[in-house]
Parts: structure tokens; sequence; C-alpha cells
């Protein structure tokens, strides 16, 4: 009886680790899907510069950043040049909204 107790739980346990995985790459998907859906990919690849950096470049430039997040909201909304080169980026806002903005942000930055 105690090792179906205890075989249940970590069945439990697992499900919910599963769950929440999955959960974390729905969330990663729904970044790349928004950076597509909002023409990011016009300037922006995965892995080679275009006229902006890849969205590897810059989750590598802030990992560790604390305040990355926050700063890389900043960036696309009001747009700005100077980091990556001379070519400026246009502002996203109010074009993107800000919860879709974060979404980017996040899944950028969790690509590194």
């Amino acid at each position: 009886m105690k090792n179906n107790y205890i075989s249940n739980s970590l069945s439990s346990v697992c499900f919910i680790g599963l769950i929440l995985g999955a959960g974390s790459a729905m969330g990663a998907a729904e970044g790349e899907v928004l950076a597509q859906k909002n023409g990011c990919i016009a300037c922006h690849a995965m892995d080679k510069k275009l006229v902006g950096p890849s969205f590897q470049e810059i989750s590598k430039k802030y990992k560790g950043d604390s305040v990355a997040q926050a700063t890389l909201i900043a960036k696309v909304k009001a747009g700005g040049t100077g980091v990556w080169g001379k070519i400026p980026m246009p502002p996203q806002s109010p074009k993107v909204s800000e919860a879709d903005i974060k979404t980017m942000v996040d899944w950028t930055l969790g690509l590194s």
C-alpha cells in the first residue's frame, strides 16, 4: 500500500513537471510565432545578421544581464540605433502590444 502511494505521488510529480515544461515550450514557440506575425523576421534571422542582429546574437549579448528584459522591451517599443550599427530599428509600439513585445523578448533571451 505504501509503495503504491509513493508510486502514484511520483507519477503525479512527473506529470506536473511535464505540464510545466510544455507550458514553457509553448511560450517559447509563441515568441517565435509572434516574431513572424509582427514582421520581425524581415530584419532579424534566428542565427545570422540580416538588417539587424540575429535573435541568437541578441540573446548572447544580454545573457546574464539582470535588466536585459526591461532594456530590450524599451528598445523594441521605442526603436533606436547605435547598439548594433547605424541602421535604426523603427519603434514597434503601439503597432505591437506590450504583452507581445514581452513574450518575444523573453523568447529571445531564452535562446542562449
